[in-house]
């Protein structure tokens, strides 16, 4: 029996209505939702990811402005720039689009945003909220995963969840975020050894390597819950996960398709957590953290 398919794209249209109304009452205040996207260089795929979500915003209601820097921008110019957003009383959340040039230091660009306007929730604030709890603005794409679980009704305290994926963006912040929620967590990586014999005990299998269909059917529990975070380019031009959808389906209780699973969720919770930035900023309860003048 194939697995039930976790559809990304219906449960971010149904948020994304959610989020439209919050809004639509925070105007009703003359209060407008702002979000400000900065990117350098001329990544194609960053040019699209940034084109998604000003396209987002427009349709719930936020408003939205896009700072483009050329490849050679130094350093200080994008600093400048964040400085000036978090100041910016019509703007209530910052988002650096990544990856950044070489020359640049990315911890010290995030660091440099205003904690109250980290809607990407990768300040190191935010990052040690997260850790104790009591995140502000959780990370975006696991945020978009717990959300995909609980629409699902899928359980999580009590599970065994495996993350498969280390990265500061989605494999550290999905540990804690299902640590939190009561699930016993294992963390892997693409090298991890014997991986096979840890995702096999997964009831909850959250992948994010970056390594095409990497997962396969044998790798995985009969039953279990199957996330794939990746997006890879194949040399078709297709796109593809990190888990081998065709065979992984018939083995899995539960299993999220590329495109249109995590990928959705990611851009609706960034929505949910500049509407957020807007309601505490405008509440004037927003974190009281200033990040430091970094020049």
């Amino acid at each position: 029996m194939s697995a039930v398919i976790i559809d990304g794209k219906e449960i971010a249209k149904a948020l994304r209505a959610e989020w439209k109304t919050r809004a639509e009452q925070l105007q009703e205040k003359s209060i407008q939702p702002g979000l400000a996207v900065i990117i350098v260089g001329d990544n194609q795929a960053s040019g699209i990811y940034v084109r998604n979500k000003v396209r987002a915003c427009s349709e719930t209601g936020i408003y939205s402005e896009v700072h483009e820097f050329s490849e050679k921008t130094e350093q200080i110019e994008v600093l400048q720039c964040i400085q000036e957003l978090n100041k910016n009383p019509r703007i209530h959340g910052i988002l650096v689009q990544l990856p950044l040039p070489r020359h640049f230091e990315d911890k010290k660009i995030i660091a440099s945003i205003g904690v109250e306007k980290d809607v990407d929730g990768f300040h190191l604030n935010n990052i040690g909220a997260l850790v104790t709890g009591y995140a502000v603005y959780p990370p975006c794409t696991p945020y978009g995963v717990m959300k995909m679980l609980e629409k699902n009704s899928i359980q999580i305290e009590g599970q065994h969840a495996v993350v498969v994926g280390r990265s500061n963006i989605v494999g550290k912040p999905m540990a804690l975020m299902l640590l939190e929620k009561g699930a016993t967590v294992t963390i892997c990586t693409s090298k991890t050894a014997n991986l096979e014999e840890h995702t096999r005990r997964a009831d909850i299998l959250v992948v994010a390597t970056g390594k095409p269909r990497m997962i396969t059917a044998k790798m995985v529990k009969s039953g279990a819950t199957v996330i794939d975070v990746g997006i890879n380019r194949m040399p078709d031009g297709k796109l593809a996960g990190d888990v081998d959808f065709d065979t992984v389906r018939e083995k899995a209780g539960y299993i999220t398709p590329v495109p249109g699973g995590v990928g959705p969720m990611t851009i609706a919770m960034l929505l949910c957590n500049t509407i957020e930035a807007a309601r505490r900023i405008q509440s004037e309860i927003a974190p009281k953290i200033n990040s430091e003048d970094i020049t």
